[in-house]
């Protein structure tokens, strides 16, 4: 067995670690967000290039997120530890080529250029960004929480200041930034990239910040026998037969799938459905307000009732409210504005927690298998989202192909319908799939949870003794 920590040289868990580990995603999210929430819209309104396209492009680069997400993984696990730590030290590496591939995607310069050079270029710099360094900085920050503490309610906590990150970051691009990337509800290209510039410089920051602040105090001790032949076709084999990973991959990404297209379709529905682009800023802090409010129930509740029974009941209520969006139809904005902002309670509290779960998994997979693969898995689950991720493009920028939206027809009454309908029934129906999966699929639920952290606690003392 592994993950056995000396916790007498280091010091005690705490604020520090939960707010080092909250900049790290805050750094994640200022490239992730910026482009799950306006690259479409950059691509389709400024560059001049079809949704379709934008959407293929982002699925395909998934194909390459399957090579390089594994291969990461696989370097965190095999990689040896150093003095700052085993997974940390990739923060510093490679928080520049990160930001700086973001800056890239986002040229307002090259409108001008012919089609295929406009295709040619989104390729390149996403595939760079996304596939390559996001890649390299995100598996071996994900992984890092089980390095930093292995008592499962630190690990609770790291996952809800994680989200806190995330939503932080929202708050930042979509709260801030429409009010000065809009201008008479059409976006502006060269105010979006000298934005996007200012946003990757934040970025590098916040990384540096993470990598100063943390502290690994969980040292893996690798068991040579079992390790020593375990490579990618041993993983992919264990994770085909482990139903805990595979559901818990299959729930990210239908979660991703809605939450995205949610973050997509607002740079679509406040400036075209309701004319109302300035409200965007108002829209996200009514998320924030949701996401604030799940962060403060999330960990009491997931004690008391469990991780995954307390996801299923949040995705449950998302599902509810944006089948009665669809329903009700609101003219009046700020209905529209308050029912979203209960979907976000929803999906936040499930959104707290979701870091958490993939480090039951983890521990599950480690009892299974003799030893423990946080990169690998954790690749793989990153993977997932990344999948989600590009499921949501596609299938948004088809759809909004499918309904005959192009900047000509962006306000004509039955596309503004169609932008409606996308942006209440994929959701909802991707958190209701979501709840479903969490109940009747994954087996992680808090009995066995519990189960496998007192097993885990047991046999790491034997081993320490040993």
């Amino acid at each position: 067995m592994n993950a056995l920590h000396n916790e007498q040289t280091y010091r005690a868990f705490g604020f520090r670690d939960k707010l080092a580990y909250l900049l790290g995603n805050l750094g994640n999210d200022f490239t992730f967000i910026l482009s799950s929430t306006f690259l479409l819209k950059f691509y389709t309104d400024v560059i001049g290039i079809s949704a379709a396209i934008v959407g293929v492009v982002m699925m395909l680069a998934r194909f390459v997120d399957a090579f390089t997400d594994v291969t990461m993984g696989r370097i965190c696990d095999k990689s040896k530890p150093t003095a700052a730590g085993k997974f940390k030290p990739w923060l510093r590496r490679m928080c520049a080529p990160v930001a700086i591939s973001s800056f890239l995607i986002y040229q307002s310069s090259v409108a001008g250029a012919p089609e295929w050079f406009r295709v040619v270029w989104l390729v390149v710099t996403y595939i760079l960004w996304g596939s390559v360094f996001y890649t390299s900085i995100n598996i071996p920050y994900g992984s890092m929480a089980s390095a930093i503490s292995p008592e499962p309610s630190n690990r609770q906590s790291l996952s809800t200041y994680r989200t806190m990150g995330g939503m932080f970051a929202s708050i930042v691009i979509g709260g801030f930034l429409p009010t000065i990337v809009y201008k008479n509800n059409v976006l502006q290209g060269k105010t979006f990239t000298l934005v996007a510039g200012i946003m990757s410089v934040l970025a590098i920051g916040a990384y540096l910040l993470c990598y100063a602040l943390t502290t690994e105090r969980v040292k893996p001790n690798v068991c040579a026998e079992k390790q020593k032949h375990y490579g990618i076709k041993q993983l992919l084999k264990n994770a085909v037969q482990n139903r805990a990973l595979l559901s818990i991959i299959v729930a990210s990404i239908l979660m991703l799938l809605a939450q995205l297209t949610l973050q997509q379709m607002a740079q679509y529905v406040y400036p075209n459905v309701y004319k109302a682009a300035d409200l965007l800023a108002v829209s996200t802090i009514a998320m924030a307000i949701g996401m604030t409010v799940a962060a403060s129930i999330a960990k009491p509740l997931a004690t008391k009732f469990g991780k995954a029974e307390m996801s299923v009941a949040a995705n449950l209520v998302a599902a509810g409210v944006c089948f009665a969006l669809f329903l009700i139809r609101p003219q009046n904005v700020w209905v529209y504005i308050l029912l979203n902002l209960l979907c976000w309670f929803g999906l936040g509290v499930f959104s707290m927690v979701s870091w958490a779960l993939i480090t039951d998994v983890i521990d599950d997979a480690e009892l299974k298998n003799g030893f423990r693969e946080d990169g690998s898995i954790y690749a793989l689950y990153s993977f997932a989202r990344k999948l989600g991720q590009a499921a949501s493009a596609g299938l948004v920028g088809f759809l909004l192909e499918f309904i005959g939206y192009s900047e000509a027809t962006a306000f004509d009454p039955s596309v503004t319908r169609g932008i409606f309908n996308i942006s209440t029934l994929v959701p909802a129906v991707g958190f209701l799939a979501l709840a479903l999966v969490l109940w009747f699929w994954y087996p992680l639920h808090k009995k066995r949870v519990d189960e496998n952290v007192a097993t885990l606690k047991k046999l790491h003392e034997e081993n320490k003794n040993h």
